[in-house]
């Protein structure tokens, strides 16, 4: 596999702008029993890789962008699955397949817990990532001693984000995410709030109303340390639109577009895919999409008037590196979680290979030299792999074993198939005799894979995460981590705070 040996090689260097469509091994074919390869396939290749590793050049430039790409809800289990469907999507076994950030040299594990939770959310992990601080579960950029749902003193000891400090600077900032661009993680760029639930000015407490907490949505139009937010592209419309506007929920009378049009040079405001492909990006200094009321479509059902999340990110990208002074952009792709918590592994794990996509597209666009990129979860769920299916197997498919044949599976003690996909909890439980399987039913795109307990919901998981990285400084995303540590890298790579303080 000399292509994937040049590949890594240029990876470790810094110098490829680009990752190609995943590489098949040359042993691939339809038949399972040719994936095995030879003795010498494999030592040849396994040596190369580790040839590769050990010319690593570091990258110690200081970086002028940053992008943060964030899975939520990504675990590993999640990641090894997504993978495996992705090869499969382009006829391959699966198993040899990377998805487009697997294939960065530097990868860490990342420890997850909130400051009172075994088991995150995910307002307490992107706060974490975004401000360098670990905080309670579902509050977002408040100190780690703050109570969620408690709006007085909610700004006492409460971390900036790592925007704020860009913006000080004059670089450029922006968020991106296929969930409600108010929603926990995307609002972690650009917010301060004591409940994460706090989204429209309909939806504060009467505690919160009285203190003068501000909701989210509001707060996208802030101005941070600087001019604020230069793109903000997701879903969420109607907490920006007021009651009376089809699907508006303000209560204030406030639209949040409206004004964001009005009050910035150069802003516009884009609701379908049309909109946003019409964007000159050379015009267009301020750019704010919604495309949605609530969360944007999973990738497996995305209709035409909705963009993907690689169109998102290019549009973001093209915008913010028209800044000199560099940017600030997290991505994230946030409706892996919903799917999971839907017990949906089939959406989940398209959502998965649609986030490989926008990486890869991101990769298109930047200059390695002097942009690092990160790619992680905010935490993982209880979505499981397993029950020995042969190479190659359909990922969403039965459990069919080595040597079967084709419409042949392995049977669980009730005599009954199962898939290889599951949770430990969720929506699907089994309650009494289970139903016979067929491998049409499970590979729909709406099938809920089974679980062991109900729940009406599957729980995420507390379980590290993986976090891919390139570019400068990006070694030191390295062994196993706490999660408030990668805003301390990104930082580090940047010097931001470092050239923040100088401006006081």
């Amino acid at each position: 596999m000399k292509k994937f040996s040049i590949l890594i090689t240029a990876l470790l260097a810094g110098c490829a702008t680009n990752i190609p469509t995943p590489i098949a091994s040359p042993e691939s074919s339809s038949s399972h029993m040719d994936y095995r390869g030879t003795t010498a396939s494999w030592t040849t290749e396994g040596a190369a890789a580790v040839r590769a590793r050990a010319t690593e050049r570091l990258n110690k430039n200081r970086a002028k962008n940053v992008i943060l790409f964030v899975g939520d809800g990504m675990g590993v289990s999640t990641l090894t699955a997504g993978r495996i469907l992705e090869g499969q999507l382009a006829g391959q076994s699966g198993e040899e397949n990377l998805l487009s950030f697997e294939y960065f040299p530097n990868t860490a594990l990342v420890k997850t817990y909130n400051v009172n939770a075994q088991v995150p959310d995910s307002a307490g992990t992107a706060t974490a990532l975004n401000t360098g601080t670990k905080t309670e579960m579902g509050v977002i950029n408040t100190a780690p001693t703050h109570t969620r749902g408690i709006c007085k003193d909610y700004l006492k000891d409460a971390p900036k984000p790592l925007a704020y400090y860009a913006e000080k600077i004059g670089m450029s900032t922006g968020v991106v995410s296929t969930a409600r661009i108010t929603h926990a993680t995307p609002a972690a760029v650009y917010a301060h709030s004591a409940d994460r639930n706090w989204e429209n000015d309909a939806t504060l407490s009467e505690e919160a109303k009285k203190n003068g907490c501000p909701d989210i949505a509001s707060q996208i139009l802030g101005d941070l340390g600087g001019d604020g937010l230069e793109v903000a592209l997701g879903g969420g419309a109607s907490n920006m639109l007021p009651t009376g506007t089809g699907e508006g929920q303000r209560t204030d009378g406030r639209n949040i577009p409206d004004e964001w049009v009005a009050n910035k040079a150069n802003a516009k405001f884009v609701a379908n895919k049309t909109e946003l492909a019409a964007v000159e990006a050379k015009s267009t200094d301020k750019l704010l999409g919604l495309f949605t009321p609530s969360h944007m479509e999973f990738a497996a059902e995305r209709t035409d008037d909705q963009p993907e999340l690689a169109d998102l990110t290019e549009t973001a990208i093209q915008i913010l590196s028209k800044n000199k002074k560099g940017y600030y952009l997290m991505v994230e792709a946030g409706r892996i979680d919903h799917a999971h918590h839907g017990s949906a592994a089939n959406l989940a794990l398209n959502d998965t290979v649609a986030l490989s996509k926008a990486v890869r597209r991101a990769l298109e666009l930047v200059d390695l030299k002097n942009t690092l990129i990160i790619v992680t979860a905010d935490h993982s769920h209880t979505f499981t792999i397993a029950g020995y299916p042969k190479r190659g197997n359909p990922i969403l498919g039965l459990v069919s074993g080595p040597g079967m044949a084709e419409g042949e599976y392995t049977l669980a003690e009730d005599g009954k198939p199962y898939t290889t996909a599951g949770y430990q909890n969720g929506p699907n439980a089994v309650m009494g005799e289970r139903e016979a399987l067929t491998e049409e039913q499970v590979s729909a795109i709406h099938y809920r894979q089974q679980s062991a307990y109900p729940l009406k919901n599957e729980t995420h998981g507390g379980e590290d995460v993986a976090a891919h990285a390139i570019g400068p400084w990006s070694h030191l995303v390295n062994g196993t981590i706490e999660q408030n540590e990668i805003f301390h890298i990104m930082d580090y790579a940047l010097q931001l705070r470092k050239r923040a303080a100088k401006k006081k």
